[in-house]
C-alpha cells in the first residue's frame, strides 16, 4: 500500500498567504451575500488556492484583488446547471477586508 503524500498548505507551496486569505474572504463574502451555503455555491475556481493561476482572479494590483465568478444552487456545476449569479468583488491587498462588491446579480 502506498502512503499518501503529506498535505502542504498553499502558502507553503509558494502562494503568499494574503492571496489565499483574499480568495477565502471573497468566497465567503459571496456566500453570505447570496443566502448561505444551503442555497448558493460559488464556482469551483473559488476553492482553488493557487491565486496566480486562478481563472476567477481578474486582477492583483496595489489596489487589491478582484475576483469575478459564477455561482448557483448547491451542485449546479456538477449537475451541469446554468449559473444563476455572477459576483465581482474587490478584496484589500492584505486579504483582510472586502473593499467593494462591484457586481452581484444575474450572469452578464
Amino acid at each position: 500500500m502506498l502512503a499518501a503524500a503529506p498535505m502542504t498548505p498553499a502558502w507553503a507551496q509558494g502562494t503568499p498567504f494574503n492571496e489565499v486569505r483574499a480568495l477565502n474572504l471573497a468566497r465567503n463574502a459571496a456566500v453570505l451575500s447570496n443566502g448561505g451555503l444551503t442555497v448558493y455555491t460559488p464556482a469551483n475556481c473559488m476553492f482553488t488556492t493557487s491565486a496566480a493561476s486562478n481563472p476567477c482572479l481578474v486582477s492583483n494590483t496595489a489596489d487589491g484583488f478582484v475576483y469575478r465568478f459564477l455561482g448557483g444552487p448547491p451542485g449546479w456545476e456538477v449537475k451541469g446547471m446554468a449559473a444563476t449569479t455572477e459576483t465581482e468583488i474587490q478584496i484589500a491587498p492584505d486579504g483582510r477586508r472586502v473593499m467593494a462588491i462591484l457586481y452581484n446579480g444575474p450572469p452578464r
